[in-house]
């Protein structure tokens, strides 16, 4: 049983526009963009049956909320009444609210550096009733994310629920879910109406799950808003890189375990790796690397179609994990011949030692070794097309915000999928993830592609 949560940032407001810090203030109000992408989320989740709808109380995310449920309406589908919490209101910084974000740089420039370096050790001392108090807003408001979790998760078991409140809650209410560190705070973005998927397993108690049980099954889909890609943000000077993996191939869809075995694509998987090249075809693509074999490198062939001066250049070390003697089978065929062992890659993935093939540790050192060095290569203000397959692009995703391979479920990867990865200060600075596993131009918002072996 699965809890769905699907979350989304509020519309484009004033404050915005003016590049002020909105914070907790309730003055800045949706623009008439701002209502007007509000409603294209409508268009974009129609179909979904969502059981509830949570807000934040602050008015430009109430009033996106609104326009949504208005529109759900309007196409025919009852959708609930927007329930406003407490524990979806914006990160709280007095100190700065209301002022525009150059204000603030000069003003206390010390502390707004703390801020995007090391944004969980910024403390702010604020009046209280019983004296001056420290205040750390992105731990609080990590807690917070938690504490809605806690509040909400338990009264939707196997139910979809939308929630709509704003950047920095959405960035910890992700985070928290998953596992990723306060420190990580601005290595997610959030677009104004983007949307997110999260998949939650019933725990079964009552208690939140595990972090490393929750899937992250996309992240910041904008193209309904216009965006096939989110935007750099302001001062980006470094590399960008596409990461996508391989098309269908028949072992996918027939859930038969490939890893190492060359299996090509199939009729399915061509065309989704063309419906990627469309995708792509109007963004500038500087260079390209790929896994050698033929289900990534024809993906890679196919969206290179569309940018016909670049080389495919191949790295072993991006192959698929070594599934060893598993190669071939089928589940049944493995709970067979290793009674117990599939269940255990399933819940404890990072304990399993495939029979004459990997473990996740030596995907992971090979795997980061590659995208370290790809990194490096990539010249500021480039964009590169880096084709992978399931497992491998997990671990170089966790490896963003250093996640260890317990955490290898946390993102999901479609046959065909796209995710954008920033790196706004070169190579040496902090990734940023832009958006993760897109595949609206493979039909909608959820992710309907094969869940087939690896």
């Amino acid at each position: 049983m699965t809890t769905r949560a699907i979350i989304v940032r509020h519309g484009q407001s004033t404050y915005n526009i003016e590049q002020r810090i909105q914070g907790r203030l309730d003055k800045s109000v949706l623009t008439d963009l701002g209502r007007a992408t509000a409603r294209q989320v409508a268009v974009a989740l129609a179909g979904i049956t969502l059981d509830a709808v949570y807000c934040s109380p602050l008015q430009r995310a109430k009033e996106t909320a609104e326009l949504i449920v208005a529109d759900f309406h309007t196409a025919g589908q009852p959708t609930p009444t927007p329930q406003v919490s407490e524990n979806l209101r914006e990160i709280d910084l007095p100190l700065w609210e209301g002022m525009l974000r150059e204000e603030v740089k000069q003003k206390y420039a010390e502390e707004y550096r703390l801020w995007k370096q090391r944004p969980h050790e910024l403390c702010m001392t604020v009046a209280g009733e019983n004296g001056a108090r420290e205040h750390f807003p992105v731990l609080a408001l990590y807690e917070q994310a938690r504490q809605f979790w806690r509040e909400t998760l338990g009264r939707h078991r196997g139910q979809t629920i939308l929630i709509v409140a704003h950047n920095g809650i959405n960035r910890c209410l992700l985070s928290a879910a998953v596992g990723i560190s306060p420190s990580c705070y601005h290595s997610i973005q959030q677009t104004n109406c983007g949307i997110s998927v999260l998949n939650f397993p019933d725990s079964g108690d009552g208690e939140l799950p595990p972090p490393a049980a929750v899937q992250m099954e996309s992240m910041n889909l904008t193209g309904h808003v216009g965006q096939n890609l989110p935007k750099p943000r302001p001062g980006h000077d470094g590399p960008r890189l596409l990461l996508v993996r391989h098309g269908e191939t028949d072992w996918n869809r027939n859930q038969q375990f490939q890893g190492q075995i060359d299996v090509p694509l199939n009729d399915h998987g061509r065309k989704q790796a063309a419906q990627a090249a469309e995708f792509l075809k109007d963004v500038q693509i500087d260079w390209a690397v790929t896994s050698p074999l033929a289900r990534p490198k024809e993906t890679g062939e196919i969206i290179l179609q569309h940018h016909p001066h670049i080389q495919l250049q191949l790295d072993d070390r991006m192959k698929e994990i070594s599934h060893g003697l598993w190669e071939g089978k089928f589940e049944r065929e493995i709970e067979q011949d290793f009674p117990g062992m599939l269940q255990q890659w399933k819940q404890t993935p990072e304990t399993v030692q495939m029979p004459e093939g990997e473990n996740l540790q030596q995907v992971w050192e090979r795997s980061i070794e590659a995208w370290r060095s790809i990194v490096a290569a990539a010249a500021p203000g480039t964009t590169g097309l880096v084709v992978g397959h399931d497992a491998i692009n997990k671990a170089i995703l966790c490896h963003l915000f250093d996640l260890p391979p317990e955490h290898f479920w946390n993102f999901k990867q479609g046959n065909g999928s796209v995710t954008a990865i920033d790196y706004p200060k070169g190579a040496d600075g902090p990734p940023v993830l832009q958006s993760l596993n897109i595949t609206t131009h493979l039909g909608g918002v959820l992710d309907k592609t094969a869940a087939g072996a690896l």
